[in-house]
């Protein structure tokens, strides 16, 4: 026969609320330390700092990154990207840039150069074809020194190109840094759609404003005929901001020449300035910058 239970979890406790457990049911408002959750802070000698992000791979979220921080550079903004994919980095390829950062007097990691942006990024730090095979605490501390052991020198604006999907890389440069909105990359097909609203509700509970979204290869228009055909179909994620309640920031085309200026390291806003795929880039820059308030901080 078993013992009588000695104490009942209905009874009455007689001493204050330790755990700060409301009495009415809704949950508890503590502050982000006493949550355990680390404080929010700016990156050093950054005014303004956003993220692209896309919840999904193949979507062209680092094209756009990097075209959108060459944007904000023509602007006369002091602009850098970093490029926050550790596993994956995009950013020596599309800026056309190797070799291994030095170091400043104060130990930290200075930024590589090209076309009026400074950049950093993983793949600076391991040869070109070496993976980076590492665990989740290995990759945590490279994206600490990625963060906070960089020298940009001054910036007005930097633009985080972040890896896909909703993991710890995302939730720990929400929860450490101070972002002036996110923006979400998606192309029009419900496959890539899915994900890039997975994404819209990340940024909006971990409480990060939310800029809105990029059609990417929205139209795809023949050099030949001049035919414009929709191949991924034409208004998903315009669609997708009408029912989520997101700013639609703009179209970028699916235009053979985006690809190439990527490939070969000098991005379309750079290698065709004048073009109307270029003029697609610096639409978004501008409506972005008026949104965070970049104009004010030149």
């Amino acid at each position: 026969m078993s013992k009588p239970r000695l104490f009942s979890t209905l009874q009455c406790l007689r001493h204050e609320n330790p755990l700060g457990l409301p009495r009415s049911g809704a949950p508890p408002q503590l502050p982000r330390m006493q949550r355990g959750l680390p404080q929010r802070r700016r990156l050093k000698e950054v005014r303004k700092t956003i993220a692209v992000s896309s919840a999904k791979g193949g979507v062209g979220k680092s094209t756009i990154a990097v075209n959108l921080a060459l944007a904000f550079a023509r602007q006369g903004h002091r602009t850098g990207i970093l490029d926050t994919d550790i596993f994956g980095p995009s950013i020596p390829t599309l800026l056309n840039l190797s070799g291994e950062p030095r170091l400043s007097e104060k130990n930290q990691l200075l930024p590589l150069s090209n076309y009026g942006v400074k950049s950093m990024s993983m793949g600076y730090l391991v040869g070109e074809d070496a993976p980076v095979v590492w665990r989740g605490l290995m990759v945590m501390k490279a994206l600490q020194q990625l963060l906070w052991e960089v020298e940009w020198g001054g910036l007005d604006v930097l633009v985080m190109d972040l890896p896909p999907g909703t993991g710890d890389t995302q939730l720990t440069i929400t929860q450490q840094v101070v972002l002036d909105g996110a923006i979400v990359v998606s192309t029009p097909q419900d496959i890539a759609l899915k994900d890039a609203v997975k994404g819209v509700e990340m940024m909006r509970k971990v409480n990060v404003p939310l800029l809105g979204m990029i059609q990417n290869m929205s139209k795809f228009t023949c050099p030949n005929c001049d035919h414009s055909t929709h191949i991924f179909g034409s208004e998903g994620v315009t669609q997708a901001c009408l029912k989520h309640n997101v700013s639609f920031l703009g179209d970028i085309p699916l235009h053979a020449s985006i690809c190439d200026d990527a490939d070969r390291g000098k991005p379309t806003v750079v290698a065709e300035p004048g073009s109307a795929r270029a003029k697609a880039f610096i639409d978004v820059a501008e409506t972005v910058a008026k949104k965070i308030g970049l104009e004010d901080v030149s």
